[in-house]
């Protein structure tokens, strides 16, 4: 038996959250192969190849591919599974929509956001919002999963000295062609893999005051994230927010301002290593997960603590 983990990259460099998913595969004792598609995606080939714990990397490259058409990625995925136990992915964004397309394909029922692999046939993943553990068996044939990043430790990025073998891209004639794409440009870290978070809510008030948290993002060099409440209403982008239906995120430290803390919001952001919690409510739920909360109003305490820090 052996893994294929699908690989999620720009062209260049492996999408962080993709070590992730080898890092899971590992702990099933297999061959772990890893499948690179894209346009011109030989560089992303060698860096899975330079993964540690990788037995081989399958390159296919067609302009299908381009930009990572979930249709078309699921299509090559489904013409390799035959010699495969295991399909695994990482539980982004991309991930959700490439993993369902290749279990209906396969016909076999989809494992999503594991956090633990039992054996090679049982899995752990949470449900309702994280307040549950579930263990699950699959009885296909073949196991398509999508993996929690932020359960898994990543596979070191170097280390591995995986062969590449390149092979012929499916067939996919009635697949989405990409056209264009719009992508927001930051100077600040990607949420998702972000070493310092720090989120706002709606007890910010505004989008203006939203700013608030710029300086202390700034001093702290940390991605910006928000609470669903506050994208809702408008206070910050949607690629900004955290949560169950938005981004999963276990940063070394995250700062909620001005979030009261709901179910939703906590299952995003729960993981974190170290938890501070400002909000003027001190019974809100958020404190019951934070490792260091203050009480007062956000608009003294956040200037303070930025004007404090180095």
């Amino acid at each position: 038996m052996t893994v294929l983990v699908i690989a999620e990259h720009d062209g260049r460099m492996l999408n962080g959250a993709t070590l992730n998913a080898i890092a899971a595969a590992g702990k099933l004792d297999m061959p772990v192969h890893v499948l690179v598609t894209g346009a011109d995606a030989r560089p992303a080939a060698e860096a899975a190849a330079r993964a540690a714990g990788v037995a081989k990397v399958l390159l296919a490259q067609s302009p299908q591919f381009d930009d990572g058409v979930a249709e078309s990625v699921a299509a090559q995925a489904v013409a390799m599974a035959g010699g495969y136990s295991h399909l695994f992915m990482a539980a982004t964004a991309h991930g959700k929509s490439v993993a369902p397309r290749v279990a209906a394909l396969l016909d076999v029922a989809q494992v999503s956001d594991v956090i633990q692999v039992v054996a090679p046939d049982t899995f752990k993943r949470p449900i309702y919002a994280g307040n549950a553990i579930e263990t699950v068996r699959s009885g296909y044939p073949v196991v398509v999963a999508t993996i929690r990043a932020t359960a898994f430790d990543p596979a070191p990025a170097e280390g591995g000295n995986a062969a590449i073998e390149t092979v012929a891209a499916a067939s996919c004639d009635r697949c989405a062609r990409f056209v264009s794409r719009e992508i927001a440009v930051s100077e600040r870290p990607d949420l998702g893999s972000a070493r310092v978070v720090v989120s706002g809510g709606r007890g910010l008030g505004s989008a203006e005051n939203f700013k608030l948290l710029d300086p202390l993002a700034e001093k702290l060099g940390a991605a910006l994230g928000a609470s669903r409440a506050a994208v809702d209403a408008g206070y910050a982008p949607n690629d900004w927010q955290v949560g169950q239906t938005g981004k999963i995120v276990a940063p070394e430290l995250y700062v909620a301002v001005g979030i009261s803390g709901a179910i939703q919001h906590l299952a995003g952001m729960k993981d974190a290593k170290t938890i501070v919690a400002i909000n003027k409510d001190g019974d809100a739920p958020i404190f019951g997960v934070a490792d260091y909360g203050l009480v007062g109003d956000l608009f003294d305490a956040v200037p303070t603590l930025t004007a404090a820090l180095p």
